[in-house]
Order: structure tokens, then C-alpha cells, then sequence
């Protein structure tokens, strides 16, 4: 079994969001599922996937701050300005984290571990809306 859904995530202000519950109230299609895999692409070149942990939220706040370090805003060397100081550093960071992540499905559920959920990393201030393609594929 195939099913294949784009769905709109709420726009959110730059950081690292759980998006896990959101992702899965559009979904219900994957509790027929009994064995098989989801795939997730953020259809955007400036924010990004990821698992990690869904529990402390100091994570998502150590998460972004660490990405801000490494690839700052503002620096003279960066040529793609046009649409803003945040851009071009949204656009490595996402190189950097990927826009796409695959999950098992087992009995009708992400098998993901104890702790992990799905962030959504958004790299530009702003970022506006964000388009999520889910590609599941089964044995119902």
C-alpha cells in the first residue's frame, strides 16, 4: 500500500520545534499499517528534519544556539543577501541537517525510540509556512 499527502506545518519563529503530534494528527492513515516505512521531505531549502530529543526542551534551545555559532548571520563573505542577513546561513544549515528523514512503522506507529521526536528546524526568523510531502508505504 502507497499513500502519499502534502501537508502544511503552522509557521513558527527561528529554533528547533517538536512537530511529532502535528505530523501524525494528519495522518491517521498509518494505524492500518502494520509493518512498513514513512518518508518526510521538507520541500524547503532554508529549514530543515531531524530527530532527536523530545523531553528536555533546553535540547532545541542548545541546538540552536550551537547552529548560530557555527554558521552565524551577518558575515561580509556571504554574497546571497537578497532576501536577507538569515538566508544564506538557513541554507547551510540546512545542508547540514537535511531536509528529508525516514522512519520504520510498526503496528500502526512511528518506532521511534523512547526519546526521539521529529523537529522541525527553522533557520530564518520568519520562515513562513512549511510544506511537508509523507510517503508511506505498507502492509495494512
Amino acid at each position: 500500500m502507497w499513500i502519499q499527502k502534502e501537508i502544511i506545518l503552522k509557521s513558527r519563529n527561528k529554533g528547533f520545534h517538536l512537530i511529532t503530534d502535528e505530523i501524525l494528527s494528519n495522518i491517521p492513515e498509518i494505524k492500518k499499517i502494520k509493518i512498513g516505512l514513512v518518508n518526510f521531505l521538507l520541500k524547503h531549502t532554508s529549514a530543515s528534519l531531524t530527530l532527536n530529543e523530545n523531553a528536555d526542551r533546553d535540547v532545541r534551545s542548545d541546538m540552536g544556539k550551537y547552529f548560530d555559532e557555527i554558521v552565524p548571520e551577518n558575515k561580509n563573505y556571504f554574497e546571497h543577501t537578497s532576501e536577507g542577513e538569515d538566508d544564506m546561513p538557513a541554507h547551510i544549515k540546512t545542508s547540514l541537517l537535511g531536509n528529508s528523514i525516514s522512519i520504520p512503522i510498526t503496528s500502526g506507529r512511528l518506532n521511534l525510540g523512547t526519546w526521539q521526536g521529529i523537529y522541525l528546524c527553522e533557520h530564518r526568523n520568519s520562515g513562513g509556512n512549511r510544506k511537508l510531502l509523507i510517503t508511506i508505504n505498507g502492509e495494512s
